[in-house]
């Protein structure tokens, strides 16, 4: 029983989509080599999958960017270069953690602005509607006498 447990958890885990995002062929022969790229794929962006880094997906940007990494890193960049090798290429959203720039000030505090414009919305709303202020027919005009006639004679059927 323990062995059909331990088969069926090992199955489970080679449909994991990590389990096969990077290839052995993709692979460096030098484990320190290995290592660093790596470590320079968990900072990249799948640009496919956008939530998942180059060495979580299996999308074929990804492989391709995975391959770029270790051609770079092959040819004897630093870590920095090979990453701004890449952003010169993709640009800033390639990275999993943008840097702060005025072109990325949007993105860093837009989603806290639009919480804070949506909190101050609800604030507001429920203020008025705690002090009456709230009136669907506020600046209404009343109703003449003919279009109050005009009105009966519909709802008795009497066109």
């Amino acid at each position: 029983m323990k062995r059909v447990l331990l088969m069926a958890m090992l199955a489970l885990l080679m449909l994991s989509p990590q389990a096969w995002a990077v290839n052995p062929d993709e692979m460096l022969k030098d484990p320190a080599l290995e290592a660093r790229a790596r470590v320079i794929g968990k900072d990249l962006r799948c640009l496919v999958c956008q939530n998942q880094s180059i060495d979580d997906s299996n999308a074929e940007l990804a492989r391709d960017l995975r391959v770029l990494v270790r051609d770079r890193i092959l040819a004897g960049d630093s870590n920095e270069q090979v990453i701004d090798y890449v952003v010169s290429r993709y640009g800033d959203f390639v990275l999993l953690n943008p840097p702060m720039k005025k072109k990325t000030l949007l993105l860093w505090y837009g989603p806290v602005i639009i919480l804070g414009l949506g909190v101050v919305a609800i604030f507001v709303f429920y203020r008025r509607r705690r002090h009456g202020t709230v009136d669907a027919t506020a600046g209404a005009v009343p109703l003449s006498d003919a279009e109050r006639a005009k009105i009966d004679k519909i709802m008795d059927g009497d066109r």
